[in-house]
């Protein structure tokens, strides 16, 4: 797809990192937010945002969505919607003592580790959990056994300095956002040092994860500069801008719109890599190409790594009639 806007304008290749943007999860999550405002009529509360996206929030806050921190915020007789990431066990339990009608959006693939990593406990084993601190999904994790049942590392350093009760009775778990080769460096330091730890069946690590990162690894060394765009505190955005640089492009950077962008700073590259984190919507991709085509001649072009097909189900409560709230 070829736009020459005009012959005096410098010329400016775009190359599409595919696949990008949203992943099943957070189609999945924004579904069940909407839906659940077409079931239940607004307001319909969200504990936390949805999805690390501020163009996705403010988009369902106008739709009458409200978004609150915690479950106290939250109004007698009014449903919640738990984020994609994942919740404390303590949050759904707290829902049904005060008997609010509650959604869980938590991805199933988050879902999942928190069932390996229950499995792993009733086992008699302890879990380390490979993830960032404060991050959603690693509070949620941790919040499903009990205290001091699941430990936090986040380097290889960490490995290193890392104290539990039995080496011979660990298992592992990871975020299911974070650099596939730097989880790599970490679990070889971890069976490294503790030989018998056990791992889960399949990677935990997202197939959606894996897949925007191999793209941006083919597309890296292919630019000049490479432009993510996602939220600041989107884990697997600001890997995308990791795995860039540490592949052929030091001139990556996250971006969260196209007016966030310093245009003088592409003045002379010929090739500009776009990707978009799990969570940023397509639109935001057509918005930042609308804006190098104001400014230069621009050439699309997309280069595609892998196809993706998986959709989840949306909850039981909203496939099947339910009474109003």
């Amino acid at each position: 797809m070829t736009t020459t806007n005009s012959p005096t304008r410098q010329p400016l290749t775009i190359l599409l990192a595919a696949p990008r943007g949203f992943c099943a999860g957070v189609d999945r999550a924004i579904q069940i937010v909407e839906t659940a405002l077409e079931r239940f009529g607004a307001p319909v509360y969200v504990r936390h945002e949805i999805v690390h996206n501020r163009f996705v929030v403010e988009s369902l806050e106008a739709k009458g969505a409200v978004f609150v921190d915690e479950l106290t915020e939250v109004p007698d007789g009014r449903p919640v919607v738990f984020s994609a990431h994942g919740v404390p066990k303590s949050v759904p339990q707290a829902a049904e003592a005060r008997g609010l009608f509650y959604l869980d959006a938590t991805c199933p693939l988050v879902s999942k580790v928190h069932r390996e990593a229950e499995r792993h406990h009733e086992d008699g084993k302890q879990i380390v959990l490979i993830g960032h601190a404060g991050h959603p999904e690693v509070i949620g994790t941790m919040g499903q056994l009990p205290a001091g049942a699941v430990v936090l590392v986040e380097t290889v350093a960490d490995v290193a300095t890392l104290e539990v009760s039995d080496p011979e009775n660990l298992a592992y778990a990871t975020q299911t956002t974070l650099s596939v080769d730097e989880t790599t460096e970490i679990l070889a330091a971890l069976q490294a040092r503790f030989p018998a730890i056990a791992g889960p069946k399949k990677e935990d690590i997202c197939y959606a994860t894996t897949n925007r990162q191999a793209a941006v690894k083919a597309i890296a060394p292919k630019v000049e500069a490479l432009l993510v765009l996602g939220a600041p505190n989107s884990s697997n955005s600001k890997r995308l801008v990791e795995v860039a640089k540490t592949h052929g492009c030091p001139a990556a950077q996250l971006v969260q719109r196209a007016a966030d962008i310093d245009w003088s700073a592409l003045a002379g590259v010929a090739r500009l890599g776009i990707t978009a984190g799990a969570s940023a919507p397509e639109v935001l991709v057509e918005e930042v190409i609308e804006a190098a085509r104001s400014r230069f001649d621009v050439t699309v072009e997309e280069l595609r790594t892998a196809t993706e097909n998986i959709v989840f189900k949306l909850p039981r409560a909203l496939s099947v009639e339910q009474e109003a709230v």
